[in-house]
């Protein structure tokens, strides 16, 4: 016979609920009975409801390993992927898992499934659009070594043109570099026209003009670009020290203060002329040229940029 305490207990859980107050005795601590599905106030014992659903699992797990093999659960959705990810993905790689290579009649079956595979998947010409667009996409945010929240925001702004059909007959590549440029902006991490254009299949003009119709179609209030935000990535192609950063920061914060010098002003310019203050300032010295080319700027932009702040900053320099 075995005794109580070895008699299996039920799961409860007793925590002080903020949005919970007892009918009865106006308690406060709520006990939640997960076998019965009850909840009981722990004041004076009274039921308050029954019958709740557990949303949770059938099943238990106790390391992440097992959890990992027993979830049922498939990847998140991915707005960079056309079809969201939600489709199968056959390997061009004839290859198994092991890293064996397939037989002749293996790989003649495989290739009849991802031909077929890839014709289910892609069947309307949103889909077909989508298609071109997200792997256009990829190379893109590949080739300017874009983050996952900016390609996926990229994607998505790109989607919301394509399935409300507002951006009928328009290049597939400049559409792509300006949801790009955009998202880019949108995330403060900003990239220049001219560096989209250099990776992409179209003009800088071309992406500036699909770039003022996603904007106006999507009624998007873009940020004004800061040139504090271009600082770390200009910073980290010269391979300058953090001491250097934080000097340009500084510099870039009272510029601000005085409107003239920022209003109007190409905003790498003034990253790339505070850069080469903070360097001088610094003893981290670098040339002009190597500045301009790290910003996308000319030497007569920085020049002139170095020129104003100096004089309106009242900037002692070292000779």
């Amino acid at each position: 016979m075995s005794s109580r305490s070895d008699r299996k207990q039920p799961e409860r859980s007793s925590k002080a609920d903020s949005g919970f107050t007892c009918p009865e005795c106006g308690g406060k601590e709520v006990v939640q009975d997960l076998e019965k599905g009850e909840r009981i106030c722990a004041s004076c014992g009274l039921v308050v409801s029954e019958h709740r659903i557990d949303s949770g699992p059938e099943w238990r797990a106790f390391t992440s390993d097992e959890k990992d093999a027993r979830s049922r659960a498939g990847a998140p959705t991915n707005y960079a992927i056309h079809d969201k990810g939600l489709s199968t993905m056959i390997d061009w790689r004839d290859h198994d898992s092991q890293g064996k290579r397939f037989s002749a009649k293996k790989r003649s079956e495989i290739y009849r499934l991802r031909k077929w595979q890839i014709r289910t998947r892609v069947h309307s010409s949103v889909d077909r659009n989508l298609a071109q667009a997200m792997s256009e996409l990829d190379r893109l945010s590949s080739q300017l070594g874009l983050n996952k929240s900016i390609k996926e925001l990229a994607a998505l702004l790109y989607r919301k043109l394509i399935v409300r059909r507002l951006a009928r007959s328009r290049s597939i590549d400049a559409m792509v570099g300006a949801s790009i440029y955009a998202a880019c902006r949108l995330r403060n991490a900003p990239r220049s026209l001219e560096e989209i254009a250099r990776h992409s299949r179209v003009s800088r003009k071309k992406i500036g003009q699909h770039y003022r119709l996603l904007v106006e179609k999507l009624n998007l209030k873009m940020p004004i670009s800061d040139p504090a935000n271009y600082v770390p990535r200009f910073v980290t192609e010269l391979d300058l020290p953090g001491i250097v950063q934080q000097k340009v920061i500084e510099i870039l914060e009272q510029a601000k203060e005085n409107r003239t010098l920022v209003t109007g002003r190409d905003p790498r310019g003034l990253a790339a002329a505070a850069i080469y203050i903070a360097s001088i300032l610094t003893d981290h010295r670098v040339t002009q040229r190597d500045i301009a080319m790290a910003a996308g700027v000319t030497e007569v932009t920085v020049r002139n940029r170095y020129k104003e702040l100096v004089q309106k900053l009242n900037i002692t320099m070292a000779p």
